[in-house]
């Protein structure tokens, strides 16, 4: 009995094979995202309210050291760059309440304390949940 050999496959060949594989891993890659959207289709204020949300969950417990937490805030909220004006305002205004609200040491009873928790909810009515 013969024994069949393979053919073997030629430099053109396999050139040909490796470009059709290529093209068959960039169609799956395309028609597989599971991503509902691309960071590019979301609006200004979805990807600055994930931003502003990501800074907002760092730092001690807000419930547990509430001066704490408001100074680990303010330098990561002074960095953003917030290309959707109306939360821009608001993360402006929070960050301006904790620098106060820090420099009270936390009392309680003060405009900077009022002033924290009425920026939070500006922040919060933006971007739900965000802020403490």
């Amino acid at each position: 009995m013969l024994e069949r050999v393979p053919p073997r496959l030629t430099r053109a060949g396999a050139l040909g094979l490796l470009a059709s594989s290529g093209l068959i891993a960039l169609t799956l890659s395309a028609c597989g995202s599971s991503s509902p959207a691309s960071s590019s289709s979301l609006s200004a204020q979805q990807q600055g309210c994930t931003a502003v949300t990501d800074v907002l969950a760092n730092g001690p417990d807000p419930d547990a050291d509430t001066v704490g937490y408001a100074e680990a805030q303010v330098l990561p909220l002074g960095k953003l760059k917030l290309a959707d004006p109306t939360l821009a305002h608001a993360v402006r205004r929070l960050d301006s309440a904790y620098r106060s609200f820090s420099s009270t040491d936390g009392a309680k009873e003060t405009p900077a304390a009022t002033e924290v928790s009425a920026a939070e909810k500006a922040v919060n009515a933006i971007c739900a949940d965000a802020a403490p």
